[in-house]
């Protein structure tokens, strides 16, 4: 069962995924049910803005190897910028969000096809 509309390889292939490094965590100041994260993506350092606090305390986070989309248009979130976006799986009601890792260590940076 799909619970979104069916895509072609080329609609993926416009997906810049990647793996992070998290180097901080906190809470996000104006908000809250969001963390803030700064992640290393091995040329680069970014912040991301991420819908865990309740499912994840942000001293867990960091030091974790997390997939995210490198390539989604910055947005402001509550007066902080997200430049980037986390994966996630999560149960239909919500109860659990499990943050996608990776497995091994692979440098920051690389690519998730």
């Amino acid at each position: 069962m799909s619970f979104k509309p069916e895509i072609t390889i080329d609609d993926f292939a416009k997906l810049d995924l990647r793996v992070a490094r998290v180097l901080e965590a906190g809470p996000h100041p104006n908000a809250d049910k969001l963390i803030l994260l700064k992640i290393d993506l091995g040329d680069e350092q970014r912040q991301l803005c991420a819908g865990l606090r309740g499912y994840y305390e942000p001293a867990a986070l960091v030091g974790k190897h997390i997939v995210i989309i490198a390539n989604l248009a910055p947005r402001t979130m509550r007066g902080e910028v997200s430049q980037g976006m986390l994966l996630a799986a999560s149960t239909p009601d919500r109860s659990e969000v499990v943050v996608l890792t990776v497995d091994r260590d692979v440098p920051a940076g690389s690519s998730v096809s």
